[in-house]
C-alpha cells in the first residue's frame, strides 16, 4: 500500500533532521504529487510541503528552486513567515539584496519579534548602501502592506519542522474591522506628523505621533517622535522613546543614534558611547555615528 501524503511528509521531516536534504525533497515532491492527483488538498497542506521542499533546496544551495517553491507557497497562503524567510535567504545568497530586504521587512510586519528578520534587514541595509549609495531606498521594489488579520504572531510548533506554518488565529470579524480601522488611523496620524516635521512644526508633530502611538505602537513612530523631542530639547523624553523603539527592534539604527544624542545632552556619556558602539556593529561606516563617538570621547 502506497504511503499517504502525511506519512511522506513525516518521513521527509525525518530525513531533513538527519541532514539528508535530497531524499527529503524527493519525499515532499511525492507527497505534493499525491495531493495534486487526489485534487482535494487544502492550500495550507500544499503550502507547507512547498515550504519544506524549499528548505531542502536552500540547504543544498539550489537557491533559484528555493525561490520558486517559496513563491508558490506564498501564493497559496500569503505572508507565511517561513517561506518569506527562506526566500529572503535565497535572494541574499543570489545577491538580489533589494528583494531580500523586502521579504525581511514583510516578515517584520507579520511579527516584529523575529530576530532573523531584524538581522536580515540590517545586513541588507549595509549591502544596499555599499551597492547603491545613500539613495538605495529609492531603488527598492514596493514593500507589500500586510493586512491586519495577518499581523499576529504565528504559532510554529517545533514538532512540525522543518516547514509547517500554522496560520494565525483570527479575531471575530467586527473586532478585526475595528482593529484595521485603528491601524489605518494610526498610519494617517503618523504621516500627518511627518508632514509637520518637514514644515518645522515639531511640537504639533509630537501631538500627532502621540495620537498614533495610542492606536499602534510602531518603532518608526517612536523614533520620529524622539527626533522631535531632540529638536525641542526634551532629552529625557527622546531617550525614553528610543528605548521603547529598541524594545520593538533591538538593533534599530535611528533609535540607537537618537538615544545616544539624548544621553550625550543629559551628560550620560558612558551610556551614549555604549549605544554608538552597538550601532557601529551594524553599520561600521556610519559617518554621523563615528563623528558623535569622536565628540563623546572628547567630552
Amino acid at each position: 500500500m502506497a504511503a499517504s501524503p502525511g506519512a511522506l511528509r513525516r518521513a521527509g521531516n525525518e530525513e531533513f533532521r538527519r541532514g539528508q536534504y535530497g531524499p527529503a525533497a524527493e519525499l515532499y515532491s511525492r507527497a505534493l504529487a499525491q495531493l495534486e492527483a487526489a485534487g482535494d488538498a487544502t492550500a495550507e497542506e500544499r503550502s507547507v510541503l512547498l515550504a519544506n521542499r524549499a528548505a531542502c533546496y536552500l540547504k543544498d544551495g539550489s537557491c533559484s528552486l528555493c525561490v520558486a517553491d517559496c513563491t508558490s507557497a506564498l501564493e497559496l497562503v500569503p505572508f507565511g513567515i517561513k517561506p518569506l524567510l527562506r526566500r529572503a535567504a535565497a535572494y541574499e545568497a543570489l545577491e538580489r539584496y533589494s528583494l531580500a530586504y523586502v521579504d525581511y521587512k514583510t516578515v517584520l510586519q507579520v511579527d516584529c519579534s523575529v530576530q532573523a528578520a531584524h538581522d536580515g534587514v540590517n545586513r541588507m541595509t549595509k549591502a544596499l548602501l555599499e551597492k547603491d549609495g545613500v539613495n538605495w531606498r529609492q531603488k527598492l521594489p514596493p514593500i507589500p502592506r500586510v493586512p491586519v488579520s495577518a499581523q499576529t504572531r504565528w504559532s510554529i510548533p517545533s514538532a512540525q519542522a522543518p516547514g509547517a506554518s500554522t496560520p494565525p488565529a483570527t479575531a471575530p470579524q467586527g473586532e478585526r474591522d475595528q482593529t484595521a480601522a485603528g491601524m489605518e488611523r494610526a498610519r494617517m496620524l503618523k504621516e500627518e506628523g511627518n508632514e509637520l516635521v518637514k514644515k518645522g512644526n515639531h511640537r504639533k508633530a509630537v501631538e500627532k505621533y502621540s495620537e498614533s502611538l495610542k492606536l499602534n505602537k510602531e518603532c518608526a513612530t517612536y523614533t520620529n517622535r524622539a527626533l522631535c523631542y531632540l529638536t525641542l530639547k526634551q532629552y529625557k523624553e527622546a531617550a525614553q522613546d528610543c528605548t521603547e523603539a529598541l524594545k520593538l527592534d533591538p538593533k534599530n539604527v535611528k533609535a540607537l543614534y537618537r538615544r545616544a544624542q539624548a544621553l550625550k545632552e543629559l551628560k550620560d556619556y558612558k551610556s551614549s558611547i555604549a549605544d554608538i558602539k552597538s550601532l557601529l556593529k551594524t553599520e561600521p561606516k556610519n559617518t554621523a555615528a563615528l563623528r558623535l563617538l569622536q565628540e563623546l570621547n572628547r567630552a
